[in-house]
């Protein structure tokens, strides 16, 4: 069905440039970037995806089993995105918030053309009606032999807030309440930064992010008209053969340029007691989440509220880690999972429904995941956060941020947490 070729590339960070540039000749891409972070479970340095042979598009009704049918008769790579709506296929949910953007709520693709980078090796894996190709679009790649986008950038973009601090506060007092009656213990409260108007060129901007974050799960998705140029730090869900790997994230600290003090503030996140109840909350939700379908005796902690550092922020990463039958189809596992305990809260269904009475806007792709299933019916998918989104078509450009919310939180402090997340994207933009 496909063929594979390799090469050795002397120079590997100028042919990763060279690829993604080459790619945005096509319609439909999602490129993966690790930008250089190894971990236990990391399976390449970075995929590009391109040229959609068959896809799978719709909205919130029944989208599990149309992916599940998709997936299972293609039997093939597909790359795509799991939209945060999709709680509404999960459980008797709704999506009444003001969308800007309009994505699809599920999209995925079997692309024509796969390159997949390994330290000093590149390999091309195309489909059959395609691979006598792949000698020419190394060579084409390698010369940088491609037309330069020439899209153009609105200047000054202004950025506003769907809900301004005053409401922000007023929405996080009516969470502590739902807190305080025992009606949830903890909550994602996210709120949107947005442009009208604007034009960008994604490419570039998506390249401004990733130099300022160089995080591990950095993506660039292109469907037609509609971009995610996404600095993600966070794995929700990895699937290797029998073992299923999630990766939540929840405390965040600041960094700072000395030294001594930026080792101060990992210290005081690692001693964060607030920080560390959150982590460990969803936690505790992740693995009841995975218990679903995990194999008796199998749900396993392997690290808890370790804290990693990355060029913006330092973040309280835990690692959990299940066995699940053999036979257990791969989307099933995603449907019990969805979506991440990282991004909604606990008790999950509660804690989502409070989330779409007091956010002012509809999340879609933010907080979703952008991934791909192999032939073998392994996957692996990022979360959605510190992103841009855009909709070429509409002018419309927004990225969203948020902070958990418990019982100790202090509205000013969450405020200024959210603003921490939203720097970078601000300063790409700003700048």
């Amino acid at each position: 069905m496909r063929k594979k070729l390799t090469f050795t590339i002397a120079d590997i960070s100028q042919f990763k440039e060279a690829l993604l540039q080459w790619g945005q000749q096509f319609e439909e891409i999602v490129w993966l970037d690790s930008n250089a972070h190894q971990n236990t479970y990391s399976s390449f340095d970075s995929v590009l995806a391109v040229d959609a042979l068959t896809a799978v598009e719709t909205d919130t009704h029944n989208a599990f089993e149309d992916l599940k049918t998709y997936q299972s008769n293609t039997k093939d790579w597909l790359f795509g995105y799991l939209s945060y709506d999709l709680k509404n296929d999960v459980e008797v949910l709704t999506s009444s918030n003001y969308d800007g953007l309009h994505f699809p709520s599920l999209y995925f693709f079997q692309p024509k053309k796969i390159i997949t980078i390994n330290k000093n090796r590149v390999t091309f894996n195309y489909l059959k009606m395609v691979d006598d190709e792949i000698e020419t679009d190394f060579k084409d790649i390698s010369a940088c032999n491609y037309l330069q986008s020439q899209q153009r950038q609105s200047t000054n973009i202004g950025i506003k807030l769907r809900i301004f601090k005053d409401e922000y506060f007023r929405q996080v007092e009516k969470m502590l309440e739902h807190i305080h009656r025992g009606d949830i213990y903890e909550a994602n409260f996210c709120q949107e930064f947005y442009a009208e108007n604007v034009e960008i060129n994604p490419h570039k901007t998506y390249r401004k992010l990733n130099s300022i974050s160089r995080p591990p799960f950095a993506t660039f998705l292109k469907l037609n008209d509609k971009y995610l140029l996404c600095a993600s730090p966070e794995r929700y869900l990895k699937k290797e053969a029998n073992k299923i790997i999630s990766q939540p994230i929840k405390g965040t600290a600041k960094r700072s340029a000395v030294l001594e003090e930026d080792r101060l503030l990992v210290t005081n996140l690692e001693n964060d007691i607030k920080e560390r109840a959150e982590n460990v909350m969803i936690v505790d939700l992740v693995r009841n989440d995975l218990s679903k379908s995990a194999l008796k005796g199998t749900v396993t902690v392997e690290e808890l509220c370790k804290v990693y550092t990355f060029d913006q922020v330092h973040q309280m990463i835990s690692t959990i880690t299940a066995k699940v039958p053999e036979n257990k189809n791969p989307v099933e596992l995603i449907k019990e999972t969805f979506p991440m305990g990282s991004m909604t809260g606990a008790p999950k269904v509660s804690a989502m429904k409070i989330i779409e009475d007091l956010e002012a806007s509809k999340r879609g792709l933010y907080s979703g995941a952008v991934g791909y299933f192999t032939p073998e019916n392994d996957f692996d998918f990022n979360v959605v956060i510190r992103s841009i989104l855009y909709n070429h078509t509409r002018k419309y450009l927004s990225f969203s941020v948020g902070s958990a919310i418990t019982a100790k939180s202090v509205p000013e402090k969450e405020y200024d947490e959210c603003l921490l997340k939203a720097k970078a994207m601000r300063q790409v933009l700003e700048d």
